[in-house]
C-alpha cells in the first residue's frame, strides 16, 4: 500500500540541496514526511547521503525512536533487495548512531553552539563572569 501525501508534504519530501524546517500541527504527518525525506536522501542513487550527516530533531522520545526504527526497516528492506550495496550496508550500521533526537534544552544549546559558537557567550552568564575575573 502506497502512502498518499498532500502537495505540501510531497514538496517537503522532494526538496533537495536545502536545509528545511518542517512545522505543522500535531497529527499532520510530520514524522512520516521526515522519515520519507530521510529515506530518499540516503537511498538516492545519484547523490546518496550518509545518515550520520543529518541532525533530525523531533518533539518526543517516542517520535525519535519511531523514526529511527522506520528508517532502519527501510534500509534493511532495500538491503535485502541489494545485499552487495556497500552504501546500504554502511547505512545499516550508521542508523544506530544517527542524530535523531527529541528537542530538549540541551539539544537547543548544542544546536546554538554549533550554528554560532559565539552563542555560548550569550547563553552562559557564569562563563562571562568567570572570563571577566581573569
Amino acid at each position: 500500500m502506497s502512502v498518499k501525501y498532500t502537495a505540501d508534504q510531497q514538496r517537503v519530501i522532494d526538496t533537495k540541496n536545502k536545509n528545511i524546517l518542517v512545522s505543522a500541527a500535531a497529527g499532520s504527518g510530520k514524522t512520516a514526511v521526515l522519515v520519507e525525506r530521510i529515506i530518499r536522501r540516503i537511498m538516492d542513487r545519484e547523490n546518496p547521503l550518509d545518515i550520520d550527516r543529518l541532525l533530525v530533531v523531533t518533539f518526543t522520545n517516542s517520535a525519535a525512536a519511531g523514526m529511527r526504527e522506520r528508517i532502519g526497516q527501510a534500509i534493511e528492506h532495500e538491503l535485502s533487495l541489494h545485499p552487495n550495496d556497500t552504501h546500504l550496508q554502511r547505512q545499516a550500521v550508521l542508523v544506530h548512531q544517527a542524530q535523531i533526537q527529541p528537542f530538549t534544552a540541551s539539544a537547543f544549546i548544542w544546536c546554538a553552539i554549533i550554528s554560532r559558537p559565539s552563542a555560548w557567550n550569550r547563553i552562559s552568564p557564569w562563563r562571562r563572569k568567570r572570563q571577566s575575573n581573569s
